[in-house]
């Protein structure tokens, strides 16, 4: 194994395996975050798997050959440690935080989860409620349905498109099978990452992953196909919901996974109250009571987002107004807002590396898109050139796609074709 640096604090190593492992040492904390990373989401999956991940994600916690799901636990709180896990469109991670000595103990747990699951079928029926409970809340929450109702304007039946928890029909009907059979394809050691940050020895956790992932197989890259962006317009009511939540974006085309455009221009338009889109839409006009802005990357794709939430009367003007606001950012750049968007941005990415899960988090994204990990003060040198005439190109490319729009909530009548009127201001050359 040999160890390369891509920052004074961040080293990292790919096994004989494949396993890569990347550590980042913070020696002024007094505990470690470790974590294994695997390129599966639900973006990987096909319609008649869709959510199968984010089963998998529970299920690995209910057993392995050699630990049940009590031990599993216990093993975890003697040591005082937290256990978690997630699943994103593009990946799946586990997670132990805990006192920085039982790091390498960690490493050897989490690689007992995502490698020798045994998925016993009482253990799923049991978890089959949670998983739909969970469904049904995801189902019932406004701004999520209006989420959901985006990535389909923005990608139709793309596996991009679809929710992580994937539907009620294949949460049912999934099998121990089904998810024995996805890890087997999907868990291969091309495709996982074991990254650790805190008071580490970079050597010890190379050497308890050298240990725990020896034999894990090796397979192709789990690869992920672009999507074609559609664009429309999508609306549903929720039942109980007296507000309007928006969601309204274009495709980020021809920026790569990293680019810094998306976000610098996400802040400049809607991070504050002083942005253009909290001042104007709410403290001037009082049209929203919450509005923000994002840009939104994976490897294949991206959006730039914005995302409002009003009364059900406002939703023309709010509509015109968040068009009239990126029209302008695409004929001019306020130089004070640039450089609110440069600090804010600075102080946004100083204060995630001075948290270790999201060191781990940047850290492996890295890896899975440019096979490095890109030191941080090239990332901020990078931001913070960019200049008025580049922002203000990215705005005007961004308004020559076509938009997606998604209300839900309170839900008027004729939304489309009051939609497609309040999206006038977009379509001034």
């Amino acid at each position: 194994m040999t160890a390369d640096r891509s920052d004074a604090d961040t080293t990292f190593t790919t096994l004989a395996s494949g396993v890569r492992v990347v550590c980042v040492e913070m020696p002024h904390l007094h505990t470690a975050c470790v974590s294994v990373f695997v390129r599966s989401g639900s973006a990987h999956e096909s319609r008649p798997l869709a959510g199968i991940g984010h089963i998998v994600e529970h299920m690995v916690f209910k057993g392995t050959r050699s630990r049940d799901a009590r031990r599993i636990n216990l093993d975890a709180e003697r040591l005082g440690a937290d256990v978690n896990a997630h699943t994103d469109k593009d990946h799946t991670a586990f997670h132990m935080r805990g006192l920085a000595p039982h790091a390498p103990q960690f490493v050897a747990m989490l690689a007992d989860l995502v490698q020798h699951a045994t998925f016993p079928a009482d253990e799923l029926e049991r978890e089959r409620g949670v998983l739909l409970h969970e469904h049904t809340e995801t189902e019932d929450d406004p701004m999520g349905t209006a989420y959901r109702l985006f990535d389909h304007a923005s990608y139709g039946l793309h596996a991009v498109a679809r929710p992580v928890i994937g539907s009620r029909a294949s949460i049912e009907r999934l099998r121990c099978a089904d998810l024995a059979d996805w890890v087997r394809r999907q868990y291969t050691a091309d495709n996982v990452i074991v990254a650790a940050a805190g008071a580490v020895d970079p050597q010890a956790i190379a050497d308890a992953a050298q240990a725990a992932f020896a034999g894990m197989p090796r397979g192709p890259v789990n690869a992920l196909t672009a999507p074609d962006w559609i664009g429309g317009i999508r609306s549903r009511r929720v039942t109980g919901s007296s507000q309007t939540h928006l969601v309204m974006g274009f495709p980020l085309s021809g920026l790569a996974q990293g680019d810094p455009r998306g976000e610098l221009a996400a802040t400049l338009l809607g991070e504050g109250m002083s942005s253009p889109l909290m001042d104007e839409l709410r403290e001037r006009r009082g049209l929203v009571y919450y509005a923000a802005c994002a840009a939104d990357q994976i490897e294949v794709c991206g959006e730039f987002v914005v995302e409002a939430s009003f009364a059900p009367d406002k939703l023309d003007e709010v509509v015109r107004e968040i068009s009239r606001l990126l029209r302008a950012q695409a004929d001019a750049i306020d130089p004070v807002d640039l450089e609110r968007a440069h600090n804010q941005v600075a102080v946004r990415w100083l204060r995630a590396a001075e948290k270790p899960t999201r060191r781990l988090e940047a850290a492996a994204l890295d890896l899975f898109a440019f096979g490095h990990v890109r030191p941080a003060a090239q990332r901020l040198a990078q931001v913070q050139a960019l200049t008025s005439e580049q922002l203000r190109a990215f705005f005007a490319q961004l308004l020559t796609a076509p938009p997606s729009v998604a209300v839900a909530g309170s839900v008027g009548r004729a939304l489309s074709e009051r939609a497609q009127a309040a999206l006038a201001p977009l379509r001034r050359p």
